[in-house]
């Protein structure tokens, strides 16, 4: 247990991704999804985490390399960050598609 409180206390984005991810599948449950629904959430929610897990071993990796500034290191760890958010984008796009139509439903 304490690995893992270790782990999110150097991982904050990632800790966030869970809570996120968390929240997200509690309104899935409130909203019923569909099987295909649930499909896309659970595909987003692995997209965001599996990047950030990608984007941190990048980081750690190329700070073990070198600790001076190096623009290629810059480039590699700027690019992995990109990644996430372009995960990020993705998942908030399939949670407008998927919780959209559901949400205006109640309010109408």
């Amino acid at each position: 247990m304490k690995k893992i409180v270790e782990f999110f206390n150097r991982e904050q984005n990632l800790l966030i991704h869970f809570c996120a991810a968390i929240i997200v599948i509690v309104f899935s449950f409130i909203f019923k999804l569909s099987k295909i629904e649930w499909l896309f959430i659970i595909f987003s929610i692995g997209f965001v985490i599996t990047t950030e897990l990608i984007n941190s071993a990048i980081e750690l990796a190329t700070d073990n390399y070198t600790r001076k500034f190096n623009k290629l290191a810059m480039i590699a760890k700027d690019t992995a960050a990109s990644a996430v958010v372009i995960a990020a984008i993705n998942s908030v796009v399939v949670g407008i598609y998927v919780f959209l139509p559901k949400i205006m439903t109640i309010i109408k």
